[in-house]
């Protein structure tokens, strides 16, 4: 793809600008090795009497300097920069055009269209990564399905805690909940679900085309939810314990499917054998000044002042800056590396954003040294390259912290389109995405529609009142029938995009079975065994097998080929091996270009893109 500059000074003229790394184009991309270098090439017309170029470029947080291009040709204008010199870090570039005494600037529209300016305009991403860096072969190309695990499925195998309360009817709606959001809720409300419980299930997860298991919480903890963490090297009893864990490990791994634990390393529950409040472990730092853990927390003037996440007071804030709390996790013996022995595939970071670079630096190294196809996933909400978080500007792909992250802003993005068609957002996010990230972590991002942090997808699409509604209705509410009906069709187009742009989707237990649902706890609903949709089953069952057949969901290249308000139309490319795939999430059909056989159906396709539909047509 070119880079075109459109000269506000003189009119029907136009600037051509070319990205190459040896040989191959990457004017898409904005992320290299150290050992790359990228090459410049403007072309412009002779009526704009352009006699030089020079590309304007800075370190983050430094001065800029000029680097002048050669002239290769009357008007054609070739600059190659050597990354190495460069070094590892975050840059900002913009081209300088000479004109006579003019000196003309670019500035930015979409990232991919510029425009001729007599002031300096917008700078463009430049991430210089190591040489060493890459992210795990077996992640690419996968299907991840995350699992809350009281409320996917129960084996009957593991003890129930005394202080809990425990729901004996699994479809039951949820009762425990505040009367409204954000109010204290003890959430002790328990379904029984457990690791035994999932481990029966593997083989429905294999028909999904499931490769990656990812469980939200599964250590020592009060709550249901298990963030509230009371002892990292322990797996909860009522989840079945070690012995359960190193069952569901195992039976994975037969099958070829590996799980990733969430890692919650910021904070812990105030009920817990480091902070212990209540007494209940004995040494812990609350009301004992002489505990070892004293210095893993910021207390204030007394006991009842302490630094927690956001404020939540039965989550005391860890202090990573104390070295002895730091290793606990980042260490030879830690709990990352712990875990990763015992044989998981990864670990997903939970708040990652309030993870000092030290901790994410030392995390790394010893979760790598343990297996170097271990997979780090950091929950990050926004564009992850040159996020800024507490002042900070953060450096996760740069070799030394995270493999991938959660993918909000596709999320946000594909929502957008299919309720209100705006197909400009979601092209313009897809590809701001991929020219910002190292293309092994585009490869690897965890995409996701649905969360145990957000509405039901499904919910979210069809449903028009519940945003309204009280933590009382929300317990009982249900979409009417047509609504349903068309969110479901919205999910068929929203899903397809997830399993096919660049990255891993990322399945929300139940969304696959028509589960509905608000925002937490109400989005943790129990898995619908037995009364499953079995429409949406199959579409999911189909887009398992499509990435589980098609190695060019692995590493494909990825460009928008079109955008119009309603649909979208994008390509994977891997050597000669093409897939096209075309959203439409408005109610009217669209005539587009292609034909072929869809995939996903199996039928031909003539060319009528229908309403609220996508297909995917495969050319090798």
């Amino acid at each position: 793809m070119l880079l075109k500059l459109h000269d506000e000074l003189t009119a029907n003229a136009e600037i051509t600008l070319e990205k190459f790394i040896g040989t191959e184009n990457a004017s898409l991309r904005g992320a290299f090795s150290q050992s790359e270098k990228l090459t410049f090439r403007a072309t412009c017309p002779r009526v704009m009497g352009v006699r030089d170029v020079a590309l304007r470029i800075r370190r983050d947080g430094g001065d800029g300097w000029d680097i002048s291009f050669d002239v290769k040709e009357f008007g054609v204008f070739e600059l190659t920069l050597d990354l190495a010199g460069l070094g590892e870090g975050l840059y900002w570039y913009s081209l300088v055009f000479l004109r006579g005494r003019e000196t003309l600037f670019t500035d930015s529209i979409d990232n991919v269209h510029f425009r001729l300016l007599t002031k300096e305009g917008a700078s463009f991403r430049l991430l210089v990564y190591e040489n060493s860096f890459t992210t795990p072969e077996w992640f690419h190309g996968g299907t991840m399905y995350q699992i809350f695990p009281d409320r996917f499925a129960k084996s009957e195998k593991s003890p129930r805690r005394p202080d809990a309360v425990y729901e004996e009817d699994w479809d039951a709606p949820i009762s425990q909940y505040g009367a409204y959001p954000g109010a204290d809720v003890k959430n002790n409300l328990f379904y029984g679900g457990d690791l035994y419980g999932i481990s029966e299930k593997l083989d429905r997860l294999w028909e999904l085309g499931v490769t990656v298991i990812y469980l939200n919480p599964i250590f020592k903890a009060y709550s249901n939810h298990k963030y509230d963490t009371g002892d990292y090297m322990t797996v909860d009893e009522s989840f079945g314990g070690h012995e359960a864990f190193r069952e569901l490990v195992a039976k994975a791994r037969d099958r070829g499917m590996r799980v990733i634990l969430d890692g919650v390393f910021n904070h812990t529950g105030e009920d817990s054998r480091y902070f212990d409040r209540y007494r209940r472990y004995g040494g812990g730092a609350y009301g004992n000044r002489n505990s070892l853990y004293r210095d893993w927390y910021c207390f204030g003037s007394n006991e009842d002042e302490y630094l927690s996440w956001w404020g939540i007071r039965i989550l005391p804030k860890l202090n990573h800056r104390n070295r002895a709390c730091r290793r606990y996790f980042t260490g030879e013996t830690g709990v990352g590396a712990m875990y990763v022995r015992e044989g998981i595939g990864g670990w997903r970071l939970d708040v990652a954003d309030e993870l000092s670079d030290d901790f994410l630096d030392e995390f790394r190294r010893s979760v790598k040294e343990q297996d170097p196809e271990a997979v780090i996933i950091g929950e990050v909400w926004e564009n992850a390259a040159d996020k800024i978080a507490y002042g900070r500007r953060r450096r996760y792909f740069r070799g030394r912290q995270l493999d991938s992250v959660m993918n909000y802003p596709f999320r946000s993005a594909c929502i957008d389109f299919v309720k209100n068609g705006n197909s400009n957002a979601l092209a313009h996010t897809l590809t701001e995405i991929y020219s910002s990230y190292p293309k092994c972590v585009c490869d690897s991002l965890m995409n996701i529609l649905g969360t145990h942090d957000t509405d039901r997808i499904l919910t979210v699409l069809g449903d028009e009142s519940y945003a309204g509604l009280s933590n009382t209705q929300l317990s009982t509410h249900v979409m009417k029938a047509e609504e349903k009906e068309k969110a479901k069709r919205l999910l068929k187009v929203a899903s397809t995009i997830q399993y096919t742009v660049y990255g891993v989707p990322s399945l929300y237990y139940g969304d696959e079975a028509g589960l509905e649902g608000g925002h937490d706890p109400f989005c943790r609903r129990t898995y619908p065994w037995g009364n499953e949709d079995e429409e949406l089953l199959f579409h999911y069952k189909r887009l398992g097998s499509l990435r589980r057949d098609l190695p060019i969901f692995a590493k494909g290249d990825f460009k928008v080929i079109d955008s119009k308000e309603g649909y979208i139309i994008y390509e994977r490319a891997l050597e000669k091996e093409r897939v096209t795939v075309l959203a439409n999430s408005s109610e009217e059909a669209v005539s587009v270009p292609f034909v072929g056989r869809d995939v996903l159906t199996g039928k031909q396709f003539d060319g009528l893109l229908e309403g609220e539909s996508a297909v995917v047509l495969w050319n090798s």
